[in-house]
């Protein structure tokens, strides 16, 4: 199945403790149907000190469902994706605007 949201993208949260927030994707995993966005779903996860690393209490995105985002279109509104053909190609685009993503 293609993939309705991708890395880099901007996403609204539709549902939780950080409904309403906004943000961009920085991964995806499709197998667990859940993706990392920046800001969002802030843990704090207590590290040990390494040589490379500084120890302590180091706040950290954590995963949140698919389902729970939706991508903003041109206009800052939720919107969701679609699939179409244009030129041989298979390309996502905006449902509400109907814009090629």
């Amino acid at each position: 199945m293609a993939a309705k949201l991708k890395k880099g993208d901007k996403v609204v949260v539709l549902a939780g403790k950080d409904k309403g927030k906004e943000g961009e994707i920085s991964s995806v995993n499709p197998k667990a149907g859940k993706a990392i966005v920046d800001g969002i779903n802030v843990a704090i996860r207590h590290t040990k000190q390494s040589q490379s690393s500084q120890g302590g209490r180091i706040p950290q995105a954590m995963p949140i469902q698919l389902s729970n985002l939706a991508l903003l279109d041109s206009n800052g509104k939720a919107t969701r994706v679609g699939f179409r053909e244009e030129d041989g190609k298979k390309v996502r685009f905006a449902k509400t605007t109907g814009d090629v993503i």
